[in-house]
């Protein structure tokens, strides 16, 4: 009987024993996850901030190139040079989703008007900046969906168990997606040239 007893204390000290090694196993795998999440949206977030910065440096050269050819209108150059530097100066993304949709606007306009105007269409650099223009644009929309993958996933997991509980202890909270707000994806209507008087 004591050999018995000794045995069952010895079969719950094992079992015990695992599940609380199993236990601390799943918080840290758990843990380490949220980490991983987190750091991937950092580094998501950083991607397109490169981007942004690439196509911000690009802008005042286009516009340079375009005037050379054509009359823009001021009010707009001077609004889409506004709109460049609330993109870069921008604390939150809904800030930074807001002067991006109104930057591809008109950086889609610049580079249309190559169309409508051979010599400009005809200009090397002018075609060089349309090229880099149109291949940023491609790179934000494909960074910009890895970013809000990887944000959905950190969203979802923070909200199921067993991460629902250490994000909880570790003040984890959701992110935002970097999205246009409905209001503003509506593209604004460019008057890019200037209005010849009569």
């Amino acid at each position: 009987m004591e050999q018995y007893l000794k045995f069952i204390i010895a079969a719950l000290i094992v079992i015990g024993s695992g599940v609380i090694i199993s236990s601390i196993f799943i918080i840290i795998t758990a843990y380490n996850s949220l980490i991983s999440l987190r750091e991937e949206i950092k580094k998501s977030w950083a991607n397109i901030d490169v981007i942004l910065k690439q196509r911000f440096d690009e802008i005042p050269q286009i516009i340079t190139i375009c005037q050379q050819y054509i009359e823009l209108e001021s009010e707009m150059v001077e609004k889409v040079m506004n709109s460049r530097l609330n993109m870069i100066q921008g604390r939150s993304l809904k800030e930074k989703a807001i002067s991006s949709n109104e930057m591809s606007s008109f950086v889609n306009g610049l580079i249309s008007l190559g169309e409508s105007y051979p010599d400009l269409k005809s200009n090397n650099n002018f075609m060089q900046i349309q090229e880099r223009l149109s291949s940023l644009e491609e790179a934000l929309a494909d960074r910009r969906e890895l970013y809000n993958d990887t944000t959905t996933i950190y969203n979802t997991r923070i909200q199921q168990f067993p991460y629902l509980f250490i994000a909880r202890m570790i003040r984890m909270t959701s992110k935002e997606l970097f999205q246009i707000p409905k209001e503003e994806k509506v593209l604004p209507k460019l008057n890019i040239l200037k209005q010849k008087s009569h």
